[in-house]
């Protein structure tokens, strides 16, 4: 069994990836489970090895996922900052391209919490006169 692995962790809304990268063919494995069969083919699904084409070592490495906590959305977030932090301490020359493409930045956007006297987080009741 191989120990020759780089290790990220991405975080995104409530999702955090846990990602291990491993020389290999570039398979990427989520839960057990094939990137395309877990989120399903399509654009957002591709966006998790986006940190893979801007380094150009599509095909070098392989990914084993772990991911939990959010949605669709937040999780492919967390897989991508997750590739790109290990990306990074795999290559440490690689950090400009991955910073320009915006991947190590951990996106702070969250859903704000229901306030009390309000109808969502923001929204208050409507306001009557007499």
């Amino acid at each position: 069994m191989s120990t020759n692995y780089v290790y990220g962790t991405g975080r995104r809304k409530t999702a955090v990836a846990r990602v291990r990268l491993l020389p290999g063919d570039g398979g990427i494995v989520v839960n057990g489970k094939p990137l395309t069969e877990y989120f399903g083919t399509g654009a957002p699904a591709s966006d998790g090895s986006l940190p893979f084409r801007v380094t150009e070592t599509e095909g070098r490495y392989g990914a084993s996922i772990l991911v939990a906590g959010g949605g669709f959305s937040g999780q492919i977030g967390a897989i991508r900052h997750g590739i790109a932090r290990a990306l990074l301490s795999a290559h440490p020359d690689a950090r400009r391209s991955l910073r320009q493409a915006g991947l190590l930045t951990r996106d702070p956007r969250a859903k704000e919490r229901k306030k009390y006297g309000l109808k969502r987080a923001r929204k208050a009741p409507q306001y009557t006169k007499r």
